[in-house]
């Protein structure tokens, strides 16, 4: 793989390496929206707002539109979309995975105290 295209990669994820970033792209993914209504769906300061909001245009992850005095903001590809929901599936999986060995170990635990309690 190119280095160039590991830098980008890398850039991306720096991007979308907070919360709040992730949920303004979250917020984005069902279309278009003013900074004054991303606030209000995400309680967020409009000045904290617009200085995620940059870091997300510095990567090109989200474009503005400027309509009157309101900025409007899209993600630039919907394919960040399906990135998101494969974070979310990893997520998933590996919270199965150690509800799992949860469960397992708890089994166990309650064995051994079965064992302990005939004695």
């Amino acid at each position: 793989m190119l280095e160039s295209m590991r830098r980008f990669k890398a850039g991306i994820f720096q991007a979308l390496a907070h919360p709040t970033r992730v949920a303004i792209v979250e917020c984005l993914q069902h279309g278009e929206c003013s900074v004054g209504k991303l606030c209000e769906q995400l309680r967020l300061e409009q000045a904290n707002a617009s200085q995620h909001l940059a870091v997300l245009r510095n990567k090109h992850v989200v474009q503005t539109r400027k309509e009157g005095n309101q900025i409007f903001y899209r993600l630039s590809d919907p394919q960040l979309s399906k990135v998101l929901e494969a974070m979310r599936q990893f997520f998933l999986a590996h919270m199965q995975e150690a509800l799992q060995m949860l469960q397992d170990e708890q089994e166990l635990a309650e064995a051994y105290s079965k064992q302990e309690s005939l004695k």
